[in-house]
């Protein structure tokens, strides 16, 4: 069986020591880049491998590219296959935070043809909730070939002008409302969102415990954001391409398949100033 959105606990617990099982520890903090490799190496699950969002999940930013641009796709793969994901290879991703940065590992994965992975559920804190076993040993992994099929679920900066004079396409942010509202920006220099963009705070996918939703909450949620719009009009945003994935998966959780990502987000949005921005509340209201 092939997982394709989330996997339990007691899945993985069971797939420790499958040949064919890649674990991806993606744990990271935002304000000290140098917090997840230190973290994984005082202990992560058993066999789990460590990518580091901006040097592995990105690429360098040049100023007006976003904050986190998407890694270049055959230096991607080039790492993809080192750690011996392949076709056919079940990828378990996980963090601390939600599953925040794992997320961007399970969308590069897809906009890179690899649909079998999925996020644990729960992360690293169900896990430890559950007194399972940690590790302090790097694991050799067995070299693979990864090959790129590349997927057609990221837009451009150029698209999603454009679907502002066409209205072909509804843009949700993921950001914190406050942050949605141009308040408190911390990240950027300049606050605000894309105009006619919902707002869809990315932790509201998930429950008190911290795992995600059931997929018919998810998709109630969903559906009343979305009306009537189709999934596959639906293109995610947020900061700079990390936490829009989250969201994007909550949607395919839900049944709701199709939606694309904006990956340099508001980070690259609000560096042109000929670019609309808009201040205040969600258009709808939610």
């Amino acid at each position: 069986m092939s997982y394709t959105t989330l996997v339990d606990t007691d899945t993985l617990a069971a797939h420790l020591r499958d040949e064919r099982w890649v674990l991806i520890d993606c744990r990271h903090d935002l304000g000290n880049p140098d917090a997840g490799r230190k973290s994984y190496d005082a202990g992560h699950i058993p066999g789990a491998h460590f990518m580091r969002l901006d040097v592995d999940l990105s690429s360098p930013s040049n100023g007006r590219n976003g904050r986190h641009p998407l890694p270049d796709p055959q230096v991607l793969a080039k790492r993809l296959g080192e750690l011996g994901i392949t076709k056919g290879v079940q990828v378990v991703a996980y963090d601390d935070q939600g599953g925040m940065f794992a997320a961007r590992l399970w969308w590069l994965l897809n906009w890179l043809g690899h649909s079998t992975v999925a996020l644990l559920n729960g992360g690293l804190s169900q896990w430890l909730k559950e007194a399972r076993p940690l590790s302090s040993e790097t694991p050799s992994p067995q070299p693979a070939v990864f090959n790129v099929e590349s997927r057609s679920i990221g837009v451009s900066v150029s698209e999603v002008l454009e679907s502002l004079r066409t209205n072909r396409a509804l843009i949700v942010d993921a950001r914190s409302a406050d942050r949605y509202r141009g308040e408190n920006e911390t990240m950027d220099p300049i606050g605000g969102h894309i105009p006619g963009a919902l707002n869809r705070f990315f932790k509201n996918n998930l429950d008190a415990q911290g795992r995600f939703k059931s997929a018919e909450i998810l998709r109630a949620e969903w559906e009343a954001l979305l009306q009537h719009t189709l999934p596959e009009q639906v293109v995610h945003q947020c900061g700079s391409g990390i936490t829009a994935c989250h969201n994007a998966l909550a949607m395919e959780i839900a049944g709701l398949r199709g939606s694309r990502l904006y990956p340099g987000s508001w980070s690259e949005w609000c560096t042109d100033s000929t670019r609309p921005v808009a201040r205040g509340p969600t258009p709808s209201g939610t």
